[in-house]
């Protein structure tokens, strides 16, 4: 079955610097919801920026050729997955996630949200690893995962602390 590619190198690293400045946006702006968990979603929301300009850095490195170029995809699953995540069935990058807090009464309400939100981007950066070569850093969106999986872990703690 052939997949026609989606897009382009250059999309993929627009669409990852936006999940992070959502991220940072929705704990900034739960930090002065609630302040009781503020200093820890003021740490994670500081966190999100800096995986914004890792993206940053990585999209600014991409040659006039690798923006052109469409993601390396050759069995079309990781282009599959990216065409689910960006269409917003997963979740939508261009939605305001500060939105989500309207629906939170309760610190446990924040946190879970928090952890729904990392875990989206946790699959988002799944495809994005698959469609990215050694060169282009592959270590560095896999180092990504890796501290998304922190955040949950952190948030779920808190989250238990407080049940």
């Amino acid at each position: 079955m052939e997949t026609t590619p989606l897009f382009n190198a250059d999309e993929v690293f627009e669409m990852a610097e936006q999940i992070e400045v959502n991220g940072a946006r929705f704990y900034r702006a739960a930090a002065k919801k609630f302040p009781a968990l503020g200093q820890m979603l003021l740490e994670l929301a500081a966190m999100e920026d800096e995986h914004q300009k890792t993206f940053a850095a990585m999209h600014a490195e991409l040659s006039a050729a690798e923006q052109q170029q469409l993601v390396f995809d050759p069995d079309g699953q990781a282009q599959m997955y990216l065409r689910v995540m960006a269409d917003g069935n997963v979740f939508d990058t261009k939605a305001d996630p500060v939105d989500k807090l309207g629906d939170c009464q309760t610190a446990q309400d924040v946190l879970k949200v928090a952890i729904g939100l990392e875990k989206d981007s946790i699959a988002y950066y799944v495809g994005l690893q698959a469609s990215v070569s050694r060169r282009a850093g592959k270590d560095k969106v896999e180092r990504l995962i890796s501290e998304e999986i922190k955040h949950i872990a952190l948030l779920s703690e808190k989250l238990d602390a407080l049940q």
